[in-house]
């Protein structure tokens, strides 16, 4: 192997990533059950839905170059439309939702509330709907070639008149309360220790079912394409492939995994309100993402489960000063770590390289490697 080819960052072999994928798929089914305790187990399952974000904005963000600022959006019509399903299951075979009684506007359901009675309206459209409104956007955004920060002032504009709309809704919506006090999801109960390790199971096993699903995505042909979009959508076009559709397919794809994580964070979590999503929500999701490492769907889940976590940790010692540390940490990844977590590792690893055969025994070992002379001349 020449000096050279020892320097370049080792690619993963489908064996190495198996190992890695059971590791992270061990410590999220057995170990982190068994050593956390319940609050720390529903904490954790929050975090993993805003994983399942993270893996949606790293396809599109990370492997095709759109800077996504408006999955809030997406998000909370995730959660809503799961949010309005339980609340009219709360509430039993006709009766109103409390959060329809409290206005004393409404007699009966109204004909927004009336489809989601049915979970096989609700639970799909929680998905679908974001999916369908992503690629109505995305589709007459990407066909007049709008991209960079005009793109992602577009998106962020759309996920705060989403707040508005809901807000000035009070009496269909419950307004900046949002939906809350849920008491069961399809036969689990809400307030039940046992029942919300039985939702972080299924939460866990989703996200994993998604960063596969995702990945497999990335490696294929279809990754390569979006990728090459992102670096040069000039010469796609002239290759005779069509940019819009490809971006338009992230782009859809990542607005229906933050859907899917919306409606898991509402039995989660027990609400989902304005407050949730909207603009500086949508902000801090991309941050997670940039501290994780945009080019990697591992690292860029990882970081939304490493960012919530501390800003828990430190909030809960410190309760005014985490902002303050997210913002400095921010400040310090784009001007000194541009790839994120996933790029420090890379990085020490590349100077590990560097540094082994100054080390004793390196040499010996680099000069194990250097291939005998040949007589024929190598082609360069």
């Amino acid at each position: 192997m020449s000096a050279v080819a020892r320097l370049l960052p080792a690619r993963l072999t489908p064996s190495g990533f198996v190992v890695r994928f059971a590791l992270v798929a061990v410590s999220l089914l057995l170990v982190a059950p068994a050593v956390l305790s319940d609050f720390r187990l529903s904490l954790l399952a929050k975090f993993l839905c805003f994983a399942i974000i993270a893996v949606g904005i790293g396809l599109a963000w990370g492997q095709g170059g759109m800077l996504v600022l408006g999955q809030g959006l997406f998000f909370g019509l995730g959660g809503y439309c799961m949010g309005m399903h339980l609340k009219i299951a709360d509430a039993g075979a006709g009766q109103l939702p409390d959060i329809l009684t409290y206005s004393g506007q409404y007699d009966s359901l109204p004909a927004l509330w009336k489809p989601f009675t049915s979970a096989w309206f609700a639970v799909p459209m929680a998905i679908g709907l974001p999916m369908a409104i992503a690629a109505l956007l995305g589709a007459a955004v990407f066909r007049q070639r709008i991209r960079g920060a005009y793109f992602a002032i577009l998106s962020q504009a759309l996920a705060g008149a989403f707040v508005i709309v809901i807000i000035g809704n009070n009496a269909l919506t419950g307004g900046t309360n949002g939906l809350t006090n849920f008491q069961s999801f399809f036969g689990l109960s809400a307030t039940s220790p046992a029942d919300q390790r039985i939702l972080y199971f299924i939460v866990a096993i989703v996200l994993l079912l998604v960063f596969l699903t995702t990945r497999e995505l990335v490696v294929g042909r279809y990754g390569r394409l979006l990728v090459a979009v992102r670096d040069d959508e000039d010469r796609v076009r002239f290759l005779g492939y069509d940019p819009t559709r490809i971006k338009l397919v992230a782009y859809v794809l990542a607005a229906g995994m933050a859907g899917l994580a919306g409606a898991l964070f509402v039995p989660v979590v027990g609400i989902i309100s304005p407050a949730l999503l909207g603009i500086v929500p949508s902000i801090e999701m991309v941050i997670w993402v940039a501290l994780g490492g945009r080019t990697a769907l591992a690292w860029a889940a990882a970081g939304a489960v490493i960012v919530n976590w501390a800003k828990t940790s430190i909030s809960e010692q410190f309760p005014s000063g985490w902002l303050y540390l997210q913002g400095l940490l921010f400040v310090v990844v784009i001007l000194f770590l541009p790839k994120g977590v996933a790029g420090a590792i890379e990085h020490l690893r590349l100077f590990a390289a560097r540094l082994a055969p100054a080390l004793p025994g390196g040499a010996r070992a680099a000069a194990r490697e250097v291939p005998a002379p040949s007589k024929t001349k190598e082609v360069a």
